[in-house]
């Protein structure tokens, strides 16, 4: 019975120093403050994009703005850059793809920053990548009986929330005009002890940005797509033209194609007289 009350006397006594403390990390990079600053949005005035053919394009990580990630580092950005430029290099209409080195972009940079980059590259639009994650680890009361009571290597006692995005979004330079973003998210939840906490954090970390990267290249297929069609669908809207002596494929070459292969075979029809 003493015995007992011992152990419920530990028990609220864990309760109330310990409590139901959280704690909050972020890392994070924001396409909306490197390209407009001090909310200076309305002051860029924006065109009709001319797409000249074929398209140099660039690709970069916007600059971050809160606490650096140790597992996103420059080796694997450059990776995931590499990945990105694979499905750019599929369309007929893009000329090159260049990986532009995070060091050339400034924080809070904005358009400026983007045509100096355009000079450097010779590029024609880019692609900006930014990422968000934040991890919550809730310490509960199994996080206190654990420590004081059974012991560090038991009984999991952090409560790992880990919530990762990444988007891409694709300006042309010139005109200030963003033509399309795919953005990617991830969501996990995970256990640890207090003596590999740190380390099961770093993992979901690590695999946050993998599963959120793997659902944005998804995403950027079917974007990638949907823009084509919508430069079809809105001459308007965007200026296509193509450079002298380029004799690759349009915005939309796939459908020429098939329609002058139709074509072809309705006037030879016609002239067999069926």
């Amino acid at each position: 019975m003493r015995n007992k009350k011992t152990f419920i006397a530990i028990i609220l006594l864990g309760m109330m120093l310990g409590g139901c403390a959280s704690k909050e990390v972020n890392r994070s990079s924001s396409i909306v403050e490197y390209l407009y600053p001090h909310n200076t949005k309305h002051i860029e005035k924006e065109s009709i994009p001319h797409l000249n053919l074929p398209l140099r394009v660039g690709i970069a990580f916007v600059p971050e703005q809160y606490l650096s990630s140790k597992t996103l580092t420059q080796r694997n950005k450059s990776i995931m850059m590499q990945k990105v430029s694979q499905h750019f290099q599929k369309l007929d209409f893009v000329q090159a793809i260049e990986i532009i080195p995070s060091v050339y972009l400034r924080k809070n940079g904005s358009f400026n920053n983007l045509s100096q980059i355009k000079k450097m590259y010779d590029i024609d639009v880019i692609a900006l990548i930014s990422f968000d994650q934040t991890q919550f680890t809730d310490k509960s009361f199994l996080a206190f009986t654990y420590w004081t009571i059974i012991g560090a290597y038991i009984i999991p006692a952090e409560k790992n929330d880990t919530h990762t995005m990444l988007d891409i979004v694709v300006y042309d330079i010139t005109s200030k005009k963003m033509l399309f973003r795919a953005p990617g998210m991830y969501q996990s939840k995970s256990h640890a002890t207090y003596m590999n906490l740190s380390e099961q954090l770093r993992k979901d970390s690590y695999r946050g940005f993998e599963e959120a990267q793997k659902a944005m290249i998804q995403n950027l297929d079917i974007q990638l797509k949907q823009f084509k069609t919508k430069v079809k669908n809105n001459p308007t809207a965007y200026k296509v033209t193509r450079s002298k002596g380029y004799t690759g494929g349009s915005i939309d070459s796939l459908f020429l194609v098939l329609m002058l292969i139709l074509g072809g075979y309705v006037l030879a029809q016609k002239r067999r007289g069926v």
